[in-house]
């Protein structure tokens, strides 16, 4: 019988204080955020501005970390602002439904120096329908409604450096020319499962100039024959690599196997703010993605485990 490979942590004090710091008010709702609180922009006709996208941007992150109601998270920030003292108006639920379709930000991934080492994956997040107890008796229904998230992590720190929102028919590949494009600084190696085996995949990644470890399909075909003019593709090498050396092999020297980084985010993701998502309309839902994925970076910014494996 196979034992279970069994782990220890080296840094759990760091960690453990990290994992306490993820539930501080102090952290979502900082100095900064409040300095930038309130709206000082120009006036406008007709109705004024009072809160600002730093301010919409924060009520919906205190919304996604603590898994809040609309009502429950202006609420929240009430009472957080009453106890810290704070005179400053605090966004009603229907701004914060109303103005999440305009928020815009970063993911705040720190700048690199030197090619970064990119994986990429997505999965579906729930917006409604039945549950898995109802799946597994009844079978699927009509009414049982997806999106999609791409992502693309550094593989070298498990930053998130790009997060793609789409719908549930829209396929892996579509999204790369988005990812790569939200990606700072320049793109080394990109790592992907099969479903990126496409030719508009490949294209993307050929004129970024990054390499591509990309299992092509078990019947794969040379797309790039050495007879064609320019440079041989990546993905027409890995492929000849494959036939000389075996699949497997091909995995172990490319380090194709850091891919599985990429699940282990959205394992973080779908743990930490759950599988499904709260708003109904589109730019909503995309905004809301975008939110979790900032706040997972801050997360990540507060400490990681460093693990290692125990010896049989």
């Amino acid at each position: 019988m196979k034992t279970k490979t069994k782990y220890r942590i080296r840094n759990w004090p760091k960690y453990n204080a990290a994992l306490r710091e993820r539930g501080s008010l102090m952290l979502w709702v900082d100095e900064e955020a409040l300095a930038a609180w309130g709206y000082t922009g120009p006036k406008q006709r007709g109705a004024q501005y009072v809160d600002t996208a730093a301010a919409i941007k924060g009520g919906l992150t205190l919304r996604a970390v603590y898994h809040l109601a609309l009502r429950a998270t202006e609420g929240l920030a009430r009472s957080g602002f009453a106890l810290r003292e704070v005179a400053l108006p605090v966004p009603s639920y229907r701004t914060l439904s109303r103005r999440a379709a305009e928020v815009e930000g970063a993911l705040g991934a720190p700048p690199r120096s030197g090619p970064l080492p990119l994986v990429m994956d997505s999965s579906g997040v729930k917006v409604y329908g039945a549950g898995e107890w109802k799946v597994r008796l009844h079978g699927w229904s009509k009414r049982r409604t997806w999106r999609k998230l791409h992502l693309g992590v550094n593989e070298a720190t498990g930053e998130l450096l790009a997060a793609v929102a789409s719908a549930a028919g829209v396929s892996a590949d579509d999204a790369v020319p988005d990812i790569l494009a939200q990606g700072k600084g320049e793109i080394g190696q990109v790592s992907a499962d099969g479903a990126y085996d496409k030719r508009r995949c490949d294209e993307a990644l050929e004129e970024g100039g990054a390499t591509a470890v990309l299992p092509p399909r078990r019947d794969a075909k040379i797309w790039h024959h050495s007879t064609c003019a320019g440079a041989p593709w990546q993905r027409d090498e890995n492929l000849r690599a494959i036939r000389r050396t075996g699949r497997r092999r091909w995995k172990q020297e490319s380090g194709y196997p850091r891919r599985s980084l990429a699940e282990t985010t959205f394992f973080r993701v779908k743990t930490i703010f759950g599988p499904t998502l709260s708003a109904r309309q589109f730019p909503q839902q995309a905004t809301e993605l975008f939110i979790k994925a900032a706040a997972l970076n801050r997360m990540t910014h507060l400490g990681m485990p460093d693990s290692y494996r125990v010896a049989a």
